[in-house]
């Protein structure tokens, strides 16, 4: 925190649970340590993203000092609806959104630090899906390389911060965090957030664990789980990341 002051701090923004608070928290901590926070979201899929509720999720964010930029992109939700897994192709299309805003916007990555709100919820999601994929499953022939890039992506999240080879910081605050301790705080603090459900959740495994979680009353720890990772899944070291080149970064495992 007392170093953001001197950075472009730069905030993924979705108006979903995970990042309204950690949209919440850094203009908390920004009066406190004096840095502003600059708030992106792409509007999609656009069934979510009305008019009415992006002017509800921005008047409470203005009254609080806080400004939303809203990416609209040109793909519709006729394009999810067509593809095989409608979650994958809404994650690449949003991917490509951000990537192109980061090169018009940033123009010091030495200065610039990314905010992205994974929760502790999503890491243990990831470490179930690992060890499913390594100890049980079978995969087909073809699909050992796409098994490995999965894992280099998702083992990467697991660090709440990373210091990158250009100087730029990703950081992961929420990871710390179970979803039922999110959710108490939107609700204790009354921060609005999107009102219409995805009509392709319920095709994503992250939700389905995260319910499963919910409903047996499961909570975890950050320490625990990180020191599971790292002894059972081989998880890659910290540097395994932050010596990549940004467009490598960027483009294949952000």
């Amino acid at each position: 925190m007392e170093t953001l002051p001197s950075k472009h701090v730069f905030l993924l923004f979705s108006g979903g649970n995970d990042s309204s608070v950690a949209m919440d928290f850094f203009l908390r901590s920004g009066k406190e340590f004096g840095f502003d926070v600059e708030a992106h979201a792409g509007a999609f899929p656009v069934h979510r993203y009305t008019d009415e509720e992006i002017d509800r999720i921005s008047s409470y964010w203005n009254e609080r000092g806080g400004n939303i930029v809203w990416h609209k992109l040109a793909e519709t939700d006729e394009a999810l609806s067509a593809a095989e897994n409608p979650c994958a192709y809404c994650q690449i299309i949003r991917k490509k959104m951000m990537k192109t805003f980061l090169a018009e916007m940033v123009s010091d990555w030495k200065r610039f630090v990314l905010i992205a709100g994974y929760s502790l919820w999503d890491l243990v999601s990831y470490a179930i899906e690992h060890i499913l994929a390594d100890e049980f499953s079978d995969p087909e022939e073809g699909e050992a390389d796409q098994k490995e890039k999965r894992f280099l992506e998702t083992a990467q999240r697991f660090y709440p911060i990373l210091t990158m080879k250009e100087g730029y910081t990703i950081f992961r605050p929420l990871i710390r965090y179970n979803g039922n301790e999110i959710e108490t705080r939107i609700r204790e603090a009354g921060i609005p957030i999107l009102s219409i459900p995805c009509e392709f959740s319920r095709q994503r495994p992250k939700r389905i664990l995260q319910d499963y979680y919910e409903g047996l009353r499961l909570r975890f720890d950050y320490d625990r789980l990180i020191g599971f990772a790292e002894k059972h899944l081989n998880l890659p070291g910290a540097a395994t990341y932050a010596s990549l080149k940004k467009e490598d970064y960027l483009r294949h495992f952000f």
